[in-house]
């Protein structure tokens, strides 16, 4: 059962292991649905090159992050440890400005990971509209996609009541549903010949690409928007304080999802690219994987490929939406939002994150705007990335976290490795997404995700007037209290931020 903080935060149960940790993070995979022929347009089939270099790009990334993770076994992945790491210890003045920095990178994860749920349930109204001829009949696409919306949020808030091992169960069951037959999918059409190579190495390389600065900003955008999808899967280290042994079961979650994704984003863009060609995938840009379907098991397989694809925007929804609460329950016991987001209930599910995370994805669906929603997500993904990257290097230099017990550490010089993923994020792949947005749908979604981000500066002077008569209290906050008395000693020697 959870137990209440004096507070009313309430902590999070230890009750997963490896297996269901990657379980729910295997909707990851998935996010290649909403891009798969978005990147072609761009990088022709250069695009099954940039889908690899953004999964590797996921596993060095993703190395700094299981270390952070195992070293902070209470802190919720990346929106945890990033604030723990720039947080000010004992600070007595009003504002900690190092804590308002690592609040930041928690709320742009947040953002990151939110809109999930308003994209994939647009797509699931999409797909209906298209399969059911009664529905079309009945309703609009955005009607659809409204009322998908709710009644996926509200099944998925009553299976996630219940705590997180019922969320992996479902996990379990949906990744059955929905992974086995895209690998089918996938595998398909090279067993039976409809794969024709010379699709992709005749369109290699956009006939008009030029290496000049417009094109350079252009490919940054498009390392923003593939990384949204390739580099996602670090969400199973977002569940550190509900595995029962972090220190074990981060690692082990993390690698296994991202082979998973390795092979699969690789496979699906090889698969789609050779059936239709480079033409083809522009000509189906939000559902290739259809015509890809048709043209292998014909009428038939392409109805099977929507009710599956139905099933796995449904997993989707269900990673985004565990890892978004918990990203908002992160902030509040480090208290950067206000308290009334921490709150559990007595299966230890924080119950309050989970309905504010709904209701803002029901006001993003309102938005009818699938693209800009994406690319606005984007751009809260790469400067949580940006931040939590330096958080890492800040913990690795800094003299007093080497008492820190470290259960899984990256290799030697990752610091180095990790401050030049951090610039490449921030501020190389930023710039590149705004100006790509900018291109190709105005300036809508930079609009929509500044301003969301922004919305974070005065939640948090708020948050930080609210707990202001618990300011002169132990610097170390119960929910990052370990499980022996070794670590909770080792916490208290966190340094001051400068």
């Amino acid at each position: 059962m959870s137990k209440n903080l004096s507070d009313g935060v309430g902590h999070l149960e230890r009750s997963i292991n490896w297996k269901q940790g990657l379980a729910i993070a295997l909707g990851v995979p998935l996010l290649i649905l909403p891009s798969l022929g978005y990147l072609p347009m761009y990088m022709a089939a250069a695009a099954i090159l940039v889908w690899g270099l953004s999964v590797i790009q996921g596993f060095i990334q993703n190395a700094a992050y299981a270390e952070m993770a195992t070293t902070f076994p209470k802190a919720s992945g990346l929106p945890g440890f990033a604030q723990h790491v720039f947080r000010t210890e004992n600070f007595k003045g009003k504002y900690d400005k190092g804590k308002l920095i690592g609040g930041f990178s928690a709320w742009s994860y947040w953002f990151a990971w939110n809109p999930v749920l308003a994209i994939f349930s647009i797509l699931v109204g999409g797909y209906l509209h298209g399969l059911f001829p009664v529905l079309a009949e009945t309703f609009t696409e955005f009607q659809l996609s409204l009322i998908s919306g709710l009644l996926i949020f509200t099944g998925l808030f009553v299976v996630n009541w219940f705590g997180l091992k019922d969320g992996a169960i479902l996990g379990y069951i949906l990744a059955a549903v929905s992974l086995i037959p895209l690998v089918i999918l996938t595998v398909a059409p090279f067993a039976t010949g409809h794969v024709d190579l010379a699709n992709i190495t005749g369109n290699w390389w956009p006939a008009d690409w030029a290496w000049d600065m417009h094109h350079i900003l252009i490919l940054f955008g498009i390392f923003a928007i593939a990384q949204w999808s390739a580099c996602g899967w670090e969400t199973a280290a977002i569940y550190a304080p509900e595995y029962k042994n972090p220190s074990k079961d981060v690692p082990k979650a993390l690698f296994a999802c991202g082979i998973i994704c390795f092979l699969s984003y690789v496979l699906v863009q090889t698969a789609v690219i050779g059936v239709l060609g480079v033409e083809g995938v522009m000509a189906e840009p939000v559902s290739p994987l259809i015509p890809v379907a048709r043209a292998v098991f014909g009428e038939a397989g392409s109805i099977i490929t929507i009710i599956m694809l139905i099933a796995a925007m449904i997993l989707i929804i269900q990673t985004a939406y565990l890892g978004s609460s918990r990203a908002l329950h992160s902030m509040t016991t480090e208290g950067n939002l206000p308290k009334v987001f921490g709150k559990t209930n007595r299966h230890g599910t924080p119950f309050i994150a989970l309905l504010v995370t709904a209701a803002f994805n029901m006001v993003l669906i309102s938005m009818g705007s699938l693209a800009a929603i994406l690319a606005a997500a984007a751009i809260g993904y790469t400067c949580a990335n940006g931040i939590s990257l330096f958080a890492y290097v800040r913990a690795k230099k800094h003299p007093a976290f080497a008492t820190l017990e470290r259960p899984f550490k990256a290799p030697r010089g990752w610091k180095n490795v990790a401050m030049i993923f951090g610039l490449f994020n921030l501020p190389l792949c930023l710039i590149g997404v705004v100006y790509l947005n900018s291109q190709e749908i105005g300036w809508t979604s930079t609009w929509l995700g500044f301003l969301v981000l922004s919305l974070y500066i005065p939640i948090w002077f708020y948050s930080q007037r609210e707990s202001r008569p618990s300011n002169n209290e132990a610097a170390t906050p119960d929910s990052l209290d370990n499980d022996s008395d070794n670590d909770v000693e080792d916490l208290e020697k966190v340094p001051a931020s400068r």
